[in-house]
């Protein structure tokens, strides 16, 4: 099937079922850009410039390991060498801890980022008993070599593979210069204190509420992406109506408590153009004051009114604001909400 989403355009093929053949629908996209997706390496396009890794974030590290594969693009589109990132599905964190994994960047997320970066296929490898089992020299050999037909590869430098593990960065490379195939080893990427930008720490400043940090890490402010449902309408009740989001399974949600942010508006109709940004105000939680059990995430728009069921929302988060808490009464709770949408305010207008 053929998937268009706000401002690009995405093939999705699966093994498990029929699917499209590869079409020129270019003028589907805003930008002009598309990816092609696929979950078997049968199904991939080849030869392949490919960057290899889990990729959950696309964080400023990832874009330096994905880089190389895009220098010299246009010269290859000629030769028909697809820029191809490969990453895993499921994450190897779930499958060998039998738990759910929440990501940075569930799928449709990060097809969108690797789209922007003008990447042109993303191959997800089914990470199950057979390809853990791999050894390096056999991943490499069996895996990019004969079925993705590599023609040169980019990795970050703490890159691992193969069965338990066992193979380095620089076993990599010496494997695939028996074949020719050059092997681009990036350096950890540093923040401003020089220290590696990592998924895991991007994951630690979310839950301290450290948004600042988690963006600067980014290159890009963190983003829940998700379809506003019917919820149970306390904030219209009380003078605050709120869209109530429903999002993918696994994306990772921040430290509960309230934000300011910035929210733009994917039309329903079939061009799903992006509507003006607004300011708003992110609640992520339990809602203790009305007891609460189930996490929900709730935005209330601060220069917008509108029905809003149904339509998909892009939520930028700016700044944690603070943590969830219990009020003695609607009253309170309603004041607080009230004193939050001033903070999110005066915190937008210093950034004027």
């Amino acid at each position: 099937m053929v998937i268009v989403l706000s401002a690009l355009s995405y093939y999705f093929v699966t093994s498990e079922k029929n699917y499209l053949p590869r079409i020129d629908v270019q003028n589907l996209s805003q930008n002009g850009f598309s990816i092609w997706v696929a979950n078997a390496t049968k199904l991939s396009l080849t030869p392949t410039a490919i960057a290899l890794g889990k990729f959950d974030g696309i964080h400023l590290g990832h874009q330096k390991v994905i880089q190389p594969i895009l220098e010299g693009q246009n010269r290859e589109i000629t030769d028909k060498i697809y820029s191809t990132v490969v990453t895993f599905d499921p994450h190897p964190q779930q499958f060998f801890s039998g738990q759910p994994h929440n990501l940075l960047t569930p799928l449709e997320e990060k097809v969108e980022q690797l789209c922007s970066l003008k990447v042109k296929q993303l191959v997800l490898l089914p990470f199950d008993k057979e390809l853990s089992a791999l050894t390096p020299t056999e991943f490499v050999e069996k895996i990019l070599i004969q079925q993705l037909k590599a023609v040169r590869i980019s990795v970050g430098q703490d890159f691992r593979f193969g069965s338990c593990r066992l193979g380095a960065a620089e076993d990599l490379q010496i494997i695939a210069a028996k074949y020719n195939i050059p092997v681009h080893i990036v350096p950890l990427a540093g923040d401003e204190e020089n220290s590696p930008i990592s998924s895991t720490t991007i994951r630690q400043a979310l839950n301290q509420g450290d948004i600042i940090k988690a963006n600067q890490l980014l290159g890009r402010k963190y983003t829940l992406v998700g379809t506003v449902v019917e919820g149970e309408k306390l904030g219209t009740n009380i003078g605050f109506p709120t869209a109530n989001l429903e999002l993918p399974s696994d994306k990772f949600l921040p430290k509960k408590g309230v934000y300011a942010v910035h929210v733009s508006i994917t039309s329903s109709t079939e061009e799903n153009v992006l509507k003006s940004d607004y300011r708003g105000v992110m609640n992520i939680g339990i809602c203790p004051t009305v007891n609460g059990t189930q996490v929900s995430v709730e935005v209330h728009l601060l220069d917008w009114s509108g029905d809003l069921y149904g339509e998909r929302l892009l939520v930028k988060i700016e700044k944690f604001l603070r943590s969830e808490q219990k009020f003695n009464s609607l009253k309170a709770l309603t004041n607080q909400i009230r004193c939050d949408c001033d903070t999110a305010n005066s915190f937008f207008q210093s950034r004027c």
